[in-house]
């Protein structure tokens, strides 16, 4: 069989293939659905340093070819997390990203210094939470913020930092050299994109928000030419997702220069897609007679 691990930051996966934040919870849900042993990873749901009630619903609503969501990053708090979600994924033989968020640059240091001394592998840091102290625009959307706060952050994280960029920008190169200029260990790409949804016959939005996250098959193309472009532009290991439905989906964004690939929104109407993606993955580099999937990945 091929060999199908990769490292980033030193932590190594014993095959590429992770699940996006926010789209797997943490693991509980899914588990009777996919073999979570199976996986590279198991990223978390974003996690605050208090509990965050989220948005007014509805917030979800579905579009052609994916779907928008406006859930705010509703989450527990950091201190439920601990003393239940990382236990769970204790249990497998995957690595446990966690996903932080926060409303302020003290906010996100105080979860990764409390996570400083928890089982957990790698941290992804969500840079599209809104600054409040910059009246509200995303530390994502600036290169001068977005390098800030990754050098505090780093001083208070004991595991390598992905940081997770947001795709609502001129240009993505941009953002990937302030993360890595700011020491972050490693970028995955893409967040959501900014859309609307108009119920015509209600005459109203069709989130409470107004705006939501777009995520789907419907993003994989503007997803592919950003994360070929960042992997271009840095030498960081970059993490590649938006719209990835199946292994030939997957291929792609390592091809385009991902080391490893996030799945979202393909679990919600195939809970076992991961999995799937796993296997399909290995299949095709058999029948490519690929023997290290490092021959692949890049090669564009």
């Amino acid at each position: 069989m091929s060999k199908t691990s990769v490292q980033i930051a030193g932590v190594e996966l014993k095959n590429p293939v992770m699940t996006a934040s926010g789209t797997f919870g943490s693991g509980q849900e899914f588990s009777e659905y996919v073999n979570l042993n199976r996986l590279g990873a198991v990223v978390t749901k974003g996690v605050a340093n208090v509990p965050w009630p989220g948005n007014p619903v509805p917030r979800v609503t579905e579009t052609a070819s994916g779907m928008l969501n406006a859930i705010g990053l509703q989450n527990p708090g950091i201190d439920v997390f601990c003393s239940r979600d990382i236990p769970f994924l204790r249990q497998y033989d995957t690595r446990i990203i966690v996903n932080v968020c926060g409303r302020s640059e003290q906010d996100y240091c105080e979860v990764v210094s409390r996570l400083a001394e928890e089982p957990v592998d790698l941290l992804e840091i969500n840079v599209s939470c809104p600054n409040v102290k910059e009246g509200g625009i995303a530390f994502g959307q600036d290169p001068a913020a977005l390098e800030h706060i990754t050098k505090e952050i780093k001083k208070h994280a004991r595991q390598p930092i992905i940081l997770k960029l947001s795709p609502n920008v001129t240009d993505i190169t941009v953002m990937a050299k302030a993360a890595e200029a700011g020491g972050a260990d490693a970028i995955s790409l893409i967040n959501t994109l900014t859309g609307m949804k108009i119920d015509i016959y209600r005459r109203k939005f069709a989130l409470a928000n107004k705006t939501g996250g777009l995520s789907g098959p419907a993003i994989k193309p503007v997803a592919l030419r950003m994360v070929w472009q960042a992997a271009h532009a840095v030498s960081l290991p970059v993490i590649g997702m938006g719209g990835i439905a199946s292994a030939e989906d997957a291929v792609e964004f390592l091809m385009a220069g991902a080391t490893a690939v996030s799945v979202g929104t393909a679990n919600f109407h195939d809970p076992s897609a991961t999995e799937k993606i796993v296997s399909g993955i290995e299949d095709f580099l058999d029948r490519q007679n690929i023997v290290d999937i490092h021959e692949i990945i890049g090669i564009l």
